[in-house]
């Protein structure tokens, strides 16, 4: 079994290449982020010839998350329970999303941005995080085989970014946020991304100033497993392929391979 997760950056104007990479990687569940459409505008038909049913939670013109299943929908959790939303937002934002496929459970996640750690939506991601703790653990701590995937916006270490000083005093690298990341696997989560690539470990490149090409990323999408999946890993890898060429998003899938 073949699951992964990829941050689209608009589901609309990535459908070409979203297909593409579904035909050649032929993932069996795959989690997306930012699909940027509203609640019912997911491009269903367009994946459906390739078997994939869809669970999709979006708002519009921000966020969105979905699931594409190769293996059917059972237990389906739209939402965050416990979502402690922005002040002063009616809705909560749509942001994560989780079922069960065939005999895996999973969670696309797409983490708040934070954007400056003085903004009122730093604090805001904190709090969005501790609630992502409660939700998951018991999944985490389960027999059933969970990942929590998706785009965290936290690079778990000062490696996990090309420049550590390039990011002094930013968000995605503070104490808090990685401290978060922490209670998160201490639920009973391990992170699988660092068995992947040697010597570039980063799934996103920013557009401007031809980053990806000087390889100047960070590792931000990640795949957290609980036991019972991680037993089961036979491979993994960030698929820097579909980074390139026209018109890509600018992070690249992680892609998790299972043994039955």
């Amino acid at each position: 079994m073949r699951i992964a997760t990829w941050n689209v950056n608009s589901v609309v104007a990535r459908l070409p290449r979203l297909v593409e990479w579904l035909e050649q990687a032929a993932p069996d569940v795959v989690c997306l982020q930012e699909t940027k459409v509203g609640d019912d505008a997911f491009p269903c038909e367009a994946v459906k010839p390739l078997g994939y049913e869809v669970e999709h939670l979006g708002e519009g013109r921000w966020n969105g998350v979905a699931l594409l299943s190769r293996a059917g929908f059972a237990d389906v959790d739209r939402g965050l329970p416990g979502d402690p939303g922005f002040p002063d937002q009616a809705t909560a934002e749509a942001r994560t999303l989780a079922a069960t496929c065939g005999q895996v459970r999973v969670r696309s996640v797409y983490v708040p941005n934070g954007r400056t750690p003085d903004d009122p939506h730093y604090a805001y991601k904190l709090r969005w995080l501790a609630a992502l703790r409660e939700a998951v653990a018991q999944d985490s701590a389960g027999s059933t085989p969970f990942a929590l995937m998706g785009d965290f916006n936290i690079a778990p270490t000062d490696a996990d970014v090309w420049d550590p000083a390039a990011f002094a005093g930013s968000t995605h690298v503070t104490k808090a946020e990685r401290d978060q990341l922490a209670e998160l696997l201490a639920t009973g989560l391990s992170d699988v991304t660092p068995r992947i690539a040697k010597g570039n470990p980063f799934t996103y490149w920013d557009y401007r100033g031809g980053n990806f090409h000087k390889g100047m990323g960070m590792r931000i999408d990640l795949v957290l497993a609980n036991a019972a999946l991680t037993e089961r890993i036979s491979d993994a890898w960030i698929d820097r392929e579909a980074r390139k060429g026209k018109g890509p998003s600018d992070h690249a899938p992680v892609v998790v391979d299972l043994s039955r």
